[in-house]
């Protein structure tokens, strides 16, 4: 969520960062908002101090030992009307917060400006793709081996969803456990969280209201719980509505947890195998910093799910995300991309992101200095996926790919699959 205040005071630089991504801002609803909040709150505040003073006339009076009935009569007039309009104070503010929820966050100054994809920058290539003469692609290869099994998966569920078994299971749990022991090796402390939340998580990461459609949950009793899309979503809310010391910070997590996407609006994009499905595994890297920790703090962030690739010696590149390519919450972003031969092209596997202050600010999470006169304030949330599990076993089958249909397993990884070659 942006900051009130700067709007307030740099409307015009906040509508032009907006205008980068293609988000025209309603002038009009805003000013109409924020004049009915101001308005009520600073009634509010007169009747509270007419209210002040009405009762110390009173204890004025009583303590003489005069009569004060119709101060009182007052005073219980004030406190009606006062009621009423505390009442009207939280509509406008709810009102006011509904409308600041639905603005995505202004781009950094350093992201290029751009419409779409076409704008990103690449930032750097690691790794020589190796040359596959009429490369499979996985669901061809993990057909063949009997690892992937779509068919079965889609008489279970339905589409986009899949089966591994024997040894394509047992690659998936190897991924997961080689993951997350790099990242804990690296300081990302590891947590195992729920996988469903209330709304107010969701809300706090920015999901809710904006794309509820993208989103499965179901209920429970009174309660509404939503299916996570991302470890984000309860590792951020961990510390919703705390103040964390500054001198702890960066501090940074690991999880690893299954995703579920609606995938509202995607269709026909990967339909086929397992690029995009409702459910998949994901470890992810989230990290919370002081403002001026931060920017330093998405480079770590990236090199860490960059190391895991070039362990798995996985061709990728780094993009820059311009300013209409990045998600609603963030600032900056890099997107990995790892090479698939099949596609001839890059694709997706981690996306690395720093959000400001827009999600501790939603979340109220900050972060406090121990200097006498030190205050409170928002602090700095950044994630990014080290690695999404399926699209890396997706990259390693057709980068592995041999002529004789076998999968050459990565060195690295050997020792958690327990052979270098899947057959």
């Amino acid at each position: 969520m942006l900051d009130p205040v700067l709007l307030r005071q740099d409307l015009e630089a906040v509508v032009a960062g907006l205008s980068k991504r293609g988000y025209e801002f309603d002038r009009g609803t805003y000013q109409r908002l924020d004049e009915e909040r101001r308005k009520v709150i600073q009634e509010a505040e007169a009747l509270k101090a007419e209210r002040n003073r009405v009762s110390e006339e009173v204890a004025q009076l009583k303590r003489a030992k005069q009569s004060a009935d119709h101060l009182i009569a007052q005073q219980q007039e004030v406190g009606g009307k006062l009621k009423a309009l505390e009442a009207a104070e939280r509509e406008a503010e709810a009102a006011f917060r509904n409308f600041l929820a639905t603005i995505p966050n202004v781009p950094h100054e350093s992201v290029p400006v751009g419409k779409d994809e076409h704008s990103n920058a690449e930032i750097k290539r690691w790794g020589t793709p190796a040359i596959i003469e009429n490369p499979k692609d996985h669901v061809d290869l993990g057909t063949a081996l009997g690892i992937l099994d779509l068919d079965r998966a889609a008489k279970l569920s339905g589409a986009r969803f899949s089966v591994l078994k024997g040894l394509g299971a047992k690659l998936e749990r190897a991924l997961i456990s080689f993951m997350l022991d790099r990242q804990t090796a690296a300081g990302w402390g590891e947590v195992l969280t729920p996988y469903m939340v209330l709304p107010q998580s969701m809300y706090g990461t920015g999901q809710l209201p904006k794309f509820e459609q993208d989103l499965f949950k179901t209920t429970r009793g009174e309660d509404t719980l939503y299916l996570i899309p991302t470890a984000e979503v309860p590792v951020t809310n961990l510390y919703r509505d705390e103040v964390l010391a500054t001198a702890t910070l960066p501090l940074r997590h690991c999880a690893f947890t299954p995703c579920f996407r609606s995938e509202a609006g995607s269709y026909g994009r990967d339909t086929k195998g397992i690029i995009r499905q409702h459910q998949f595994h994901k470890v992810e890297l989230v990290a919370f910093a002081a403002p001026d920790q931060a920017e330093a703090e998405l480079e770590h962030l990236t090199g860490c799910a960059e190391a895991i690739l070039e362990e798995l010696e996985l061709p990728y590149r780094r993009m820059l995300l311009c300013s209409g390519d990045m998600g609603f919450s963030s600032q900056k972003t890099y997107d990995l991309e790892v090479w698939l031969p099949s596609q001839n092209t890059y694709r997706e596997i981690s996306s690395c992101s720093w959000f400001g202050d827009f999600q501790g600010r939603r979340a109220n999470i900050r972060c406090k200095g121990t200097e006498p006169k030190a205050k409170p304030q928002f602090l700095h949330t950044l994630n990014g996926s080290g690695l999404a599990v399926g699209r890396t076993w997706v990259a390693i089958l057709e980068n592995g790919q041999q002529p004789d249909g076998s999968i050459r397993i990565p060195k690295a990884l050997v020792p958690y699959v327990g052979t270098d070659t899947l057959r």
